[in-house]
């Protein structure tokens, strides 16, 4: 009898899990929708975890900044002003130097003088030819926010914060009566190869396409089309036997 009552509860519990599991293309926004339902449905980032976040924000920051400097070259776009050009050559420099995910005054005073630079602005404006963060523009606009004494980043400046997902990341929460487990899965090419192991006993998939993909082009092929290449996976993964 204690066993059937165990077996019961087990099937209730398996019958009232959901498994959901998230598949796109790289940069396609899995992992914001991880955070969001985390902010939704669970209790949202706790302050030691808000911290943590810190080095990736200033690390995506200093990422985007030299994105958009080494693209000038590329595009033949000239700075604003020629002191930039000097500022652009002490990025690089301190760029090498510095402890990764920090921002020194130094930094952060150049990286405010190159954001203003009419070049600058001109060469973010033509994002879709290079390979940029979307958040290279939030951050950049707000930096000075980021860089105040005491800062605590906001569940905002989290959502948009840049980290390249490897292998498998589980996370789980509860809705009305219902226990979701979400798989999040890196989308880059080299990748996909372990999303078979995540296919057993899915209840529910939700395949990611980023509407602004639709004129750029990916990190691994830049020959590829964003859009094109979520549409062919979406059509191998709906067609796979």
């Amino acid at each position: 009898r204690e066993l059937e009552k165990k077996l019961k509860e087990d099937a209730d519990k398996d019958a009232r899990t959901v498994k959901l599991l998230l598949l796109g293309a790289g940069e396609s926004g899995k992992s914001t929708i991880v955070k969001q339902m985390k902010i939704i449905h669970k209790d949202g980032y706790s302050l030691e975890e808000c911290l943590e976040f810190i080095t990736i924000i200033y690390s995506n920051t200093l990422q985007s900044i030299m994105a958009i400097v080494k693209a000038m070259n590329t595009l033949n776009i000239g700075y604003g002003h020629a002191d930039q050009q000097d500022d652009a050559r002490k990025l690089m420099h301190l760029a090498d130097t510095i402890e990764e995910g920090t921002m020194p005054k130094e930094l952060s005073d150049i990286i405010l003088r190159l954001w203003k630079d009419t070049g600058i602005q001109a060469c973010f404006d033509r994002a879709s030819e290079y390979q940029l963060n979307d958040s290279a523009g939030y951050y950049l606009n707000d930096l000075e926010r980021l860089i105040q004494p005491g800062y605590v980043p906001t569940e905002q400046d989290v959502l948009r914060s840049r980290v390249k997902t490897t292998g498998i990341i589980e996370t789980q929460f509860s809705f009305k009566d219902l226990h979701f487990r979400m798989f999040d899965v890196g989308g880059q090419r080299s990748e996909r190869k372990k999303w078979i192991h995540c296919f057993e006993g899915v209840t529910c998939i939700i395949f990611i396409a980023a509407l602004s993909a639709y004129d750029m082009v990916l990190v691994e092929d830049d020959e590829v089309n964003r859009m094109h290449e979520s549409l062919h996976l979406f059509n191998s993964i709906c067609n796979h036997r």
